[in-house]
């Protein structure tokens, strides 16, 4: 019954992170997806094997309640986006935190740090940001010269030339990612740690940026122009796209009126330049717990109800809105099958093997417990997760299926 792709850590990180939390971790997702394929499968096919690699932009909402799978969904995006030769960006918007949707300046240094290259299909492990970034674009690039049968000298040539061929519409962006690589190339680690420092958002050290001819400071008036140019350094360096999975955090409605309008102002701008040519290339996911946020009366409020208004869909793919509870058809056989995914995960973890009766009785009373929650303000998809993987501790330990009492939290 186990699953013999899986390796006990990956396991016993994937029982640790919904048992506890309830929060899926950022990798093994495939081991206990359910449910998602149709939509993801569209979202592959229309946009990241077409428009968007074709250099189209686009932008969706993704919709569902605390605990009820956004942050899962945006990394099954993720991974597919990845392994399509896309870069990736997750993003946790936090209004108290560091990356708060009212104060662009701060999103771009958040995308900037959560940057990924693509998947190359190996289990080498690559640090977030762009310094990583650029380090690995520089490693694959000599690598690929060097399968060509070049000698190093020879491909440290070409690649220097690709370098200075980097060609960017933003004067200060197109410097900076010439001068971090060439450092790199030089092995002039201060200069490429002082340039990726800006290109990050760390800092703007007027004095060292001026010598490199980078006169630009990241401030909220220069926010989108620097994502704009990081989008072109993407595509610029060969790659399919860039994906921006932005992840919010808290209820919309919590923050000050002053930060809330500003937000607004944010997403209808970001909505609109994704119908632009110098946005080309990107796809942004913007994930939220409700749409109380569009509740208003004032302009901005409808001009972002009539962006938002359309509802994506199998068969309607230009669709805005990504309602994640639509994606369940049959709640009570998702369940299911889900408790049947968590318990195979957890033979793995733990090297046992569970009574198929005991494991099927506890299924569908954790299943149908869970079900009846369904319209509270916490996800049931989490509450069945956590509660489930409670349930299979006791009958790891006992042998027999648990009451609800024994397993379901205490209020």
């Amino acid at each position: 019954m186990s699953d013999t792709n899986l390796s006990p850590l990956l396991a016993l990180r994937i029982i640790q992170a919904l048992g506890g939390p309830g929060t899926p971790p950022e990798e093994g997702l495939q081991h206990f997806s359910v449910g998602l394929d149709p939509y993801l499968n569209v979202l592959d096919d229309e946009y990241l094997d077409r428009y968007i690699q074709y250099g189209g932009a686009s932008f969706k909402m993704v919709v569902g309640i605390y605990g009820g799978g956004k942050t899962h969904f945006l990394y099954s995006l993720r991974d597919r986006a990845r392994a399509k030769h896309y870069a990736v960006s997750y993003v946790s918007l936090k209004s108290s935190g560091e990356s708060p949707f009212y104060a662009l300046d701060l999103v771009y240094k958040a995308i900037a740090a959560g940057l990924l290259p693509p998947d190359d299909g190996t289990d080498q492990h690559i640090d977030r940001g762009i310094r990583s970034f650029l380090r690995a674009w520089y490693g694959k690039r000599l690598q690929t010269y060097q399968t060509q049968e070049m000698s190093l000298d020879r491909a440290r040539e070409c690649l220097a030339d690709d370098i200075r061929q980097i060609d960017l519409p933003n004067l200060n962006y197109r410097t900076a990612v010439r001068k971090a690589l060439e450092s790199y190339h030089n092995n002039r680690q201060e200069a490429f740690d002082q340039v990726c420092q800006w290109l990050q958002g760390e800092g703007f050290d007027r004095r060292a940026l001026q010598h490199y001819g980078i006169n630009q400071k990241l401030d909220r008036s220069t926010a989108f122009p620097m994502i704009r140019a990081m989008v072109r350094m993407v595509r610029e360096l060969g790659y399919s796209g860039l994906v921006v999975l932005l992840d919010e955090a808290e209820r919309i409605p919590s923050l000050s009126t002053r930060n809330r309008e500003q937000l607004l102002s944010n997403l209808r701008e970001m909505i609109d330049e994704c119908g632009q040519s110098s946005f080309e290339g990107m796809f942004i996911v913007y994930a939220v717990p409700d749409q109380n946020f569009l509740e208003g009366r004032t302009q901005v409020y409808e001009a972002l109800k009539q962006r938002l208004s359309t509802v994506f869909t199998e068969i309607n793919p230009t669709g805005v809105k990504v309602m994640l509870e639509q994606t369940v058809g049959d709640h009570t056989m998702f369940l299911h099958t889900l408790g049947t995914k968590l318990a195979q995960i957890y033979e793995v973890a733990y090297q046992c093997s569970f009574d198929a009766q005991e494991l099927n009785e506890m299924v569908i009373m954790v299943a149908d417990w869970a079900e009846d929650q369904r319209f509270g303000d916490e996800g049931y998809k989490r509450l069945f997760v956590q509660t489930m993987v409670a349930g299979l501790h006791y009958l790891n330990h006992h042998g027999i299926c648990p009451t609800l009492t024994e397993i379901t939290r205490k209020p």
